[in-house]
């Protein structure tokens, strides 16, 4: 009887809060989450990673670094 008359209450509200959640959640949340991020600047990213692994010179570096951050 209680579940008849007020049939959005009780579990049914539950499960509209989740899904409001899990819709929230999918379309509001940026895609940084951990394990998923893509960097938002990959060349620095691939620079930093050259001179780190010394492939490139610090001058090189910081020229091509003053460069990427221009744009």
């Amino acid at each position: 009887m209680w579940h008849s008359e007020n049939h959005f209450w009780g579990m049914h509200l539950f499960w509209w809060i989740v899904w409001v959640v899990l819709l929230i959640w999918i379309f509001v949340v940026p895609w940084d989450i951990p394990g998923n991020r893509k960097s938002k600047n990959q060349a620095i990213d691939i620079l930093d990673q050259k001179f780190a692994e010394g492939k490139i010179s610090k001058e090189e570096y910081e020229e091509k670094k003053a460069l990427i951050q221009k744009r």
